[in-house]
């Protein structure tokens, strides 16, 4: 039915499902940069479905349904916001190049941007006056966006303290599943080290895609470090 940057969605076998493929693809930069790395989509694979598994557990609702098989997972089919929402913990990435904070300077609060998921434009930010300007999303549906992504923020930053690894920031989209003329929002997508910044706790090694943006090497062993940490 589609295919992305990094997955591809097939029609499920139940009404209202779907399946997504997660592939072995990499990109960074808007696609301006890409490499197929053998097994990233296997081990992705398994990192999102047990942590989507654990925000289910503690009542964010989400699109993940099961792990299918090493690349496959069954999800709900959802009406995808074209929003990218990031939250933030530490400074790094494009927080630090914008208003030049040293990355890794801990921040008041975790910080909540929106951007347009357009590659085109190169995913601009926008505040939320741009997102109901433009009806993206209305201002009840943006205000159960932040208190989701701050809860699944504070969920995954237990998640991975316990395994020694420190939760930068990571980007998730969400999406509506409708039930006749009413919808509700949902977390969609993935959460993976293709979505987080995760640096270990004791030495800042980054255990995420800056391994590939940056050129710093070993992406699949990094990744397959944070899954086995995770005991996935």
């Amino acid at each position: 039915m589609y295919e992305g940057k990094a997955k591809i969605l097939y029609e499920g076998s139940d009404p209202g499902t779907l399946i997504q493929y997660f592939k072995d693809d990499t990109t960074a930069f808007d696609a301006g940069k890409t490499a197929v790395l053998s097994g990233k989509g296997a081990v992705n694979n398994r990192i999102s479905g047990f942590v989507m598994a654990r925000l289910s557990a503690i009542g964010v609702q989400n699109h993940f349904i099961k792990r299918l098989n090493q690349r496959e997972q069954l999800i709900r089919k959802v009406e995808i916001i074209p929003i990218e929402v990031v939250c933030r913990n530490i400074a790094a990435g494009s927080l630090s190049q914008r208003l030049n904070l040293p990355e890794g300077e801990w921040l008041p609060h975790p910080l909540v941007e929106f951007f347009l998921k357009d590659d085109k434009l190169h995913d601009p930010m926008v505040a939320t006056e741009h997102i109901t300007t433009f009806e993206w999303a209305s201002s009840q549906e943006i205000d159960q966006i932040k208190v989701l992504t701050l809860r699944i923020n504070d969920e995954l930053g237990k998640v991975f303290e316990a395994v020694g690894i420190t939760l930068v920031d990571f980007k998730v989209e969400f999406g509506r599943v409708w039930d006749g003329e009413t919808s509700r929002i949902i977390l969609a997508d993935e959460i993976s080290p293709d979505s987080c910044r995760l640096w270990d706790s004791a030495t800042n090694k980054k255990l995420d895609k800056d391994r590939f943006r940056r050129n710093l090497g070993d992406v699949i062993e990094s990744y397959t470090e944070v899954a086995q940490r995770l005991g996935v």
